[in-house]
């Protein structure tokens, strides 16, 4: 069978884990492809081969628990659909536990040589220095967060100087139903209301001094990463991580993020705060919330112990822990529509960690959307969206809507990327979720994890509805 059909070809620029699946995605529906990587022609500072998809960090797709992991949830709706990416990784599966881990080299080998070996894909070994030019009427741009220089400034030109983002410093984010609110409170600074406020639009958690003396030297003490040579960002005052800040004077946090002036605590008003960590919404659902001013490079486990020192976090489940690192991304949510095309042109779509999602499978799910629906578009169809009820869905909207703008900080991006978790899911319908029987007490971390449960059952049905399965 030739690479051959009566269908115009769609363009998808990178061969990553995003394009890759885009390619096939597409090449599954009867349209054929041109997949365009630079790798063998140009190198990065990161990849070390030229195989399609070569996993540059970790060899791990985390958890596979498809019953209360929101990560798994994901695998499961990949597989599906059809995912070659996940249809490599179980291929290619090595000992992890819970987790789903590969043999990178075996897996990279495997989505080579299907692409390969598709009789719908072409495979192009050279580097787009631009926009896809009008001619390619559909194409997905799937280059990921070492997007080459040319084809950033291109994209810059083309959507605005504030469009593109190179250096990504990340706060925490919390499952606000983690947070204990009998000792934080909602409150504005001075109870500023502003532009769609209420004055209480934070949560506020106190720190006497005694407390905020052992936080600054948990900071000071903590273990970090340093920068990998690659990413050659330095820091700038904007967005300091908060153990240099700390590292600065003792004082510096409570002058600066952890300033207290301006709250008065809810539950004890008499009792000035020492310092106070303030946590503001992160998504339109309110289900999460971010640390303010909190960027960071401690490492995962010394966030995770030290910030549950503040007070009211001592359960906090974290969404996302902090970072600080290169990374091109855009601000999809201003530049995308929910079919992630780029708006004002047509038919080009972006894909995958430029478009602010973390995380290999969170990568090519992207991919697998943009596929499906500029395939559709080919096909004379009009893109049918996933359920925000799902994993799909609820990544999607986070890419394209779901976060909030800052009103009180105006022109800082408010949009960060972000791996799947349960806090971008829709809540749950009243009822949705039951006590066991004979299960007296129906609270903490067993009503927790029966949310979970429903949440990823809820998401497993309605994707295999959207599927047509």
């Amino acid at each position: 069978m030739t690479k051959t059909s009566f269908h115009t070809p769609i363009h998808v620029i990178g061969g990553g884990l995003a394009g890759s699946e885009a390619a096939w995605q597409i090449a599954e529906t009867g349209v054929p492809v041109i997949l365009h990587e630079m790798r063998g022609v140009r190198g990065t500072d990161a990849h070390k081969t030229d195989s399609l998809a070569e996993l540059v960090c970790s060899n791990s797709f985390r958890s596979d628990d498809a019953t209360s992991n929101a990560v798994g949830v994901l695998h499961a709706e990949m597989r599906l659909a059809g995912s070659l990416i996940m249809r490599s990784a179980d291929a290619n599966q090595v000992p992890a536990g819970g987790a789903l881990a590969v043999d990178r080299d075996g897996f990279s080998a495997a989505v080579t040589a299907a692409l390969d070996s598709h009789p719908l894909i072409a495979i192009t070994r050279e580097e787009v220095t631009g926009l896809p030019p009008e001619e390619w009427d559909q194409a997905i741009i799937a280059t990921g967060p070492l997007t080459a220089p040319s084809l950033a400034a291109a994209i810059q030109a083309r959507t605005g100087a504030d469009s593109l983002a190179f250096f990504d410093a990340i706060a925490p984010i919390v499952h606000t139903a983690s947070i204990d609110m009998d000792v934080c409170w909602f409150q504005s600074r001075y109870d500023k209301v502003g532009p769609g406020g209420t004055g209480k639009d934070y949560i506020n958690c106190p720190m006497d001094e005694a407390q905020y003396n052992a936080f600054v030297d948990a900071l000071i003490a903590g273990d970090t990463t340093g920068f990998k040579e690659w990413e050659g960002t330095p820091y700038f005052d904007g967005c300091l991580p908060i153990e240099v800040m700390a590292e600065r004077g003792r004082e510096t946090l409570r002058h600066g993020p952890m300033k207290p002036m301006g709250l008065t605590n809810a539950h004890n008003p008499t009792v000035k705060a020492y310092a106070v960590v303030q946590l503001r919404q992160d998504n339109a659902l309110g289900t999460l919330y971010n640390m303010v001013g909190f960027q960071t490079k401690l490492k995962y486990g010394a966030q995770a112990e030290i910030f549950r020192l503040i007070p009211g976090l001592e359960n906090a489940e974290f969404a996302r822990l902090g970072g600080l690192h290169r990374n091109t991304y855009i601000n999809s949510p201003t530049l995308l529509d929910r079919s992630l095309t780029l708006k004002g042109r047509p038919g080009l779509r972006f894909a995958g960690q430029i478009t602010g999602c973390e995380g290999y499978v969170e990568s090519a799910s992207i991919g697998l959307l943009a596929g499906r629906f500029a395939a559709a578009e080919r096909l004379g169809q009009a893109p049918v969206l996933p359920p925000e009820t799902t994993a799909f869905g609820a990544l999607l909207n986070h890419i394209t809507g779901g976060h909030i703008v800052s009103d009180d900080e105006p022109g800082k991006r408010s949009f960060q990327p972000m791996n799947v978790n349960f806090g971008l899911f829709p809540p749950l319908e009243p009822g949705a979720v039951v006590r066991p029987e004979g299960l007296k007490r129906f609270r903490g971390k067993d009503k927790a994890v029966a949310k979970k449960q429903a949440t990823a059952a809820r998401a497993l049905e309605d994707c295999a509805r959207w599927l047509g399965r």
